[in-house]
């Protein structure tokens, strides 16, 4: 699902990544742990094709068989809607929309017909127990309930992979354990794979692997 190898950033004279390999199964659930600085967001931007690595030339990123140091800039864009989902600390919805128009955000980029984007999303919200928060706003629900309606949007493409960061940051421990069990669920259900940055240790050990990154590189 997901190989790289070789991955190295560097933002002028400071190296954040030094050489990372990585082999992730599909359907797997990965967390990725190490202190901060390590290095850790900077190879979720990279693996989530939102940032490059600084050695094209000698580095590979393949994604669910496709090349990603091969696409331009309107083809990462299309990759990114059709085949990953983000999960952010902070919930990142618009105010300014319902739950609903929020899940369905990446469906209309994606050139989905209003009607089917709605009916997906609608069933993602209430596999997520949140059927009677269809048209409330961000400021409206809870943290808990914000960051699902963020998970059914990350969602609402069918993507391949997920890709969350400090997914359970913002949350406090009632909701955090929520979360952490949907992710299981989800899998289940959808059979998405999951790559999570976390310092939460409760959800670092309960993924089927555990690696651990230090000073850019990972250790084990």
């Amino acid at each position: 699902m997901i190989s790289a190898k070789n991955i190295k950033k560097s933002f002028g004279d400071l190296k954040v990544l030094k050489g990372v390999d990585l082999e992730i199964a599909a359907g797997e659930i990965v967390s990725i742990v190490g202190p901060s600085g390590a290095g850790k967001t900077t190879l979720l931007q990279i693996l989530g094709t939102l940032d490059t690595q600084s050695n094209k030339k000698d580095s590979s990123l393949n994604i669910n068989d496709i090349t990603i140091t091969g696409l331009k800039e309107k083809g990462l864009a299309s990759f990114r809607n059709n085949h990953i989902g983000f999960i952010f600390q902070f919930h990142q919805l618009l105010p300014e929309f319902t739950a609903l128009e929020n899940v369905c955000i990446p469906a209309y980029i994606k050139n989905t017909q209003k009607t089917t984007a709605e009916k997906r999303a609608k069933e993602l919200l209430d596999f997520l127990g949140l059927s009677e928060r269809y048209h409330h706003k961000p400021n409206e629900l809870s943290g808990g309930e914000q960051q699902r309606v963020a998970v059914a949007r990350a969602l609402i493409n069918n993507p391949s992979v997920i890709l969350a960061d400090e997914p359970s940051g913002n949350l406090d421990s009632e909701s955090a354990d929520k979360l952490h069990h949907l992710f299981f669920d989800l899998r289940k259900q959808f059979g998405q794979t999951f790559v999570i940055v976390t310092h939460n240790d409760e959800l670092a050990n309960m993924a089927d692997r555990k690696l651990t990154m230090v000073d850019g590189l990972i250790v084990n």
